[in-house]
């Protein structure tokens, strides 16, 4: 599992006092507020930055980070992701799961005959859309409903599933 649950994508920078604009990879922007810091990926390394003030503009979290007072100092960063720890990480309700747990798992039928590899998790209004890569090459789209998902064990890699009539097998 991944002990780093990415956030936010840090789009541009606002005004000239060092604040970001981060494009939120989260269900909740507001979680921002709660947030004391994150972690920076530069691509070289990871690093803590402490969280000094939140913002919102339309769907974005303005950010300010203790020690970056100029656009100088931030711009840099643009288009670098933002995590916390699982510690720092929503609580879910029961069947929710972060999608970077979920990519990679092995899909099975409810026969346990092999369907695929979860690649990618569409999110959509009513309910996210499960992107399975079949073992003939083929993308399976499969809804993420009671009636389709049938199980989910993270630890060990499988989700087995149902499907309904007329999706491609």
């Amino acid at each position: 599992m991944e002990q780093l649950l990415q956030v936010g994508i840090i789009s541009s920078t606002h005004g000239v006092k060092g604040e970001v604009k981060v494009f939120p990879t989260t269900d909740d922007v507001n979680r921002f507020k709660k947030l004391k810091e994150v972690i920076l990926d530069t691509g070289r390394e990871k690093q803590k930055l402490k969280i000094e003030g939140v913002k919102f503009f339309k769907q974005f979290a303005i950010l300010k980070f203790e020690g970056y007072d100029n656009i100088n100092d931030i711009e840099k960063y643009k288009g670098k992701s933002l995590f916390v720890t699982r510690d720092n990480a929503v609580k879910l309700k029961k069947d929710e799961y972060f999608i970077a747990d979920l990519i990679g798992m092995q899909v099975v039928n409810e026969d346990g005959s092999f369907q695929g590899t979860l690649k990618d998790v569409i999110e959509t209004g009513a309910n996210d859309v499960y992107v399975v890569l079949s073992k003939e090459e083929k993308e399976v789209l499969i809804p993420a409903i009671k009636d389709c998902i049938l199980s989910v064990d993270l630890e060990g890699g499988i989700m087995k599933v149902h499907l309904l009539d007329g999706l491609l097998t």
